[in-house]
């Protein structure tokens, strides 16, 4: 995973316009001209697509069309080959409305002195922007619609795939369902790019915090249901913190280490996903982020954010459960409070 966007050195980059409406691609000819404003903007997408925990790791398939193009990778032929690259995805595009309308770059960078190919399709997005006209009377100021603007830098690309020209079988990818012949369907791995692998790590951990809470939701009842989860929070955190990730099996273990049944119905349901025995390591400390905090809200309306470390500390903060069933937090020490 890079460090930064600083270690991403562009070596050409081509646009093509893929517009299903209309009736055709219009493939570029040339290359961009890769200035420095253009050089960032490429690079934050490459940078925030590769350290991005929505990533899965693939491998294409034997019936691919777009392996052959980059096992045998020719800098000096860039253009060409970005071209039937694009023709590959319009045809797709063309055939299913629901695919949105976008601009094709592909980006050739170095990393190191690894060789990299970017697929970026940048999906069109609808804005406004002022148009002026001008006559004999002085300036007409208008506001129109414009839309073919494409994500800014700090915008997630839907789908997109940075490819090892080095180890050209493996691809990494984001991509989004969309709708083909009535069913959602991740086209850009089963029908463009035509690879297969694992789940990313954001979809692995989605799957295991899942799991668990409908488990905890069939045998608990609301006020067990409290507590239980906020000491899933507290486990899944201190795995975070101390080791980075995750096994699967060993957290599981934790979670149901006085339950037994349950933890074996987690089990059962894990292994449809083929994640009983799976790791799930995060990169991007912001998929991670809100297992720092346990925020409460109470049927009053109040509303708590407490950082897992003052969570973990009975001198700081303790839960009494009373007799009538309600729960009462007590806070402690406090050395000051401010209002916000």
């Amino acid at each position: 995973m890079l460090g930064s966007k600083d270690e991403i050195r562009i070596s050409q980059a081509i646009v093509h316009i893929m517009d299903p409406g209309l009736g055709m691609p219009v493939l570029s000819d040339a290359i961009l001209d890769p200035g420095p404003d253009l050089a960032d903007f490429l690079k934050a997408h490459i940078y925030r697509i590769d350290t991005s925990d929505d990533v899965k790791n693939c491998s294409f398939l034997e019936d691919s069309q777009i392996f052959p193009l980059v096992e045998e990778w020719d800098s000096e032929k860039f253009v060409e080959i970005s071209q039937k690259i694009a023709g590959q995805l319009y045809t797709i595009m063309s055939q299913n409305i629901d695919i949105p309308g976008a601009d094709l770059l592909a980006v050739e960078y170095m990393v190191e002195k690894h060789r990299y190919l970017a697929l970026l399709k940048m999906n069109y997005k609808t804005s406004y922007t002022h148009l002026t006209n001008s006559d004999p009377w002085g300036n007409n100021n208008d506001i129109i619609q414009q839309k073919a603007i494409l994500p800014g830098e700090t915008q997630k690309l839907s789908e997109a795939a940075l490819i090892d020209l080095d180890a050209p079988q493996y691809v990494r990818l984001v991509e989004k369902k969309y709708e083909v012949n009535g069913v959602k369907t991740n086209y850009f791995s089963k029908l463009f790019l035509k690879c297969s692998g694992a789940l990313s790590s954001k979809s692995k951990l989605s799957i295991v915090s899942k799991a668990v809470a409908d488990v905890q939701k069939k045998y608990f009842n609301e006020s067990e249901q409290f507590e239980v989860q906020m000491e899933t929070k507290s486990i899944l955190n201190r795995e975070f913190t101390e080791q980075g990730g995750f096994q699967v099996p060993e957290v599981v273990d934790k979670i149901f280490k006085d339950h037994p049944d349950m933890k074996e119905e987690v089990q059962e349901k894990l292994e449809k996903y083929h994640l009983n025995e799976a790791a799930v390591e995060p990169q991007n400390p912001a998929t991670t982020r809100k297992y720092m905090t346990q925020r409460l809200l109470t049927d009053t309306g109040i509303e708590l954010k407490i950082p897992m470390e003052e969570y973990n500390n009975k001198d700081r903060i303790e839960f009494i459960t009373n007799s009538d069933g309600t729960i009462s937090l007590l806070i402690k020490n406090i050395g000051s409070i401010e209002s916000r």
